[in-house]
This record gives structure tokens, C-alpha cells and sequence, in this order.
């Protein structure tokens, strides 16, 4: 296989990876189906099972692929400028750079309502904990304020998914 087809494929893959990202987040696993996303790729189904061999397997590549994104931008935050700030950076971040993905935000929504599927949030939990070790290393924050970090985050997600403005809440709460 030549480089130039390796690279052909990676980007194939990463095309239906935000496809999915997609579908999943309008409608969540249950409700979104793999012909749905195989058609909007251009692709046959059993092509699309050929890549990812279940509608679970790619729903989870999906939230995989949405995590390491976050996690990247985190990890660039941490090492861009002094640890005690470190929190605070990737916060600001997460509002900047990563709230306004709306599908992004949505998908990782979607993904905590999957966990009525056992295996589905076995993995969702386990990448959500390594999530928080991770978030706790790079900004070496006491857990308190690594919690009061994640609960501002789902706070801002459920606003995101109600597309309510962050700018307004200060209004909103007087």
C-alpha cells in the first residue's frame, strides 16, 4: 500500500468519523442508523461494517475521536503557560475553541445517554475517568477545583444543548 493510499484511507476514515459525529449527536445511538451515515459517506453499508464492524464499534470510535479532540486542545492549554493557571486556560479554552462545536457537545451527551447499553458505558466511564486523571496531572489543581472544573463544563453543555447563549446567563440568573 502506497503512502498516498494510506493517507487516502486515514482520511476516508476520519470523513465518516465526523459524518457520524454527526448523526450520532442529532440522534443519538439508538435513533441514528448506519445506512443513514454509510449513504451521507457515499458508501455502501457493508463497506461502512468492513471499517467499523458494529453500529456500537463506531459509535464508540466516534466519542473516542471527540475525547482525544478535547484532551489535544486541554494538553496544549497545560503546556502554554504556568501550571497554576493551567485550569483556567483550558477552561477558557473549552469556551472558545470547543462550546461552540455544537455536534461535538451534543455527542458527548449522547454518549452518557447511551450507557443504557452496559458495554457502551463501560467504555463512556472509563474514558470519562481517564478524562478527569488527566485534567487533574496537567493542572495539578486540588480535586475540588478539578470537580467544580467538570461540573461548570456540564453546565455549559446542557446550555449549549438548549442553545442558550453563555453571554446571557448573567442575565438569566438575575
Amino acid at each position: 500500500m502506497t503512502v498516498a493510499s494510506r493517507r487516502s484511507a486515514a482520511d476516508r476514515r476520519e470523513e465518516i468519523l465526523a459524518i457520524a459525529t454527526r448523526q450520532f449527536a442529532e440522534g443519538g445511538y439508538r435513533g441514528t442508523s448506519t445506512e443513514a451515515i454509510a449513504r451521507e459517506a457515499g458508501i455502501s453499508q457493508p463497506y461502512l461494517f468492513r471499517l467499523f464492524r458494529t453500529k456500537q464499534e463506531l459509535f464508540l470510535a466516534v466519542h473516542d475521536h471527540a475525547k482525544a479532540h478535547l484532551l489535544e486542545v486541554w494538553r496544549r492549554q497545560a503546556a502554554d503557560g504556568p501550571r497554576e493557571t493551567a485550569l483556567e486556560r483550558m477552561g477558557k479554552a473549552y469556551v472558545e475553541e470547543l462550546l461552540p462545536d455544537r455536534h461535538h457537545i451534543l455527542l458527548m451527551l449522547q454518549s452518557y445517554v447511551a450507557c443504557a447499553d452496559s458495554a457502551i458505558c463501560e467504555h463512556v466511564r472509563a474514558r470519562w475517568a481517564e478524562t478527569v486523571r488527566e485534567v487533574s496531572q496537567l493542572s495539578g489543581a486540588p480535586a475540588e477545583d478539578v470537580w467544580r472544573f467538570f461540573a461548570t463544563g456540564m453546565l455549559l453543555n446542557v446550555l449549549a444543548a438548549l442553545d442558550v447563549d453563555v453571554a446571557t446567563m448573567d442575565e438569566l440568573a438575575s
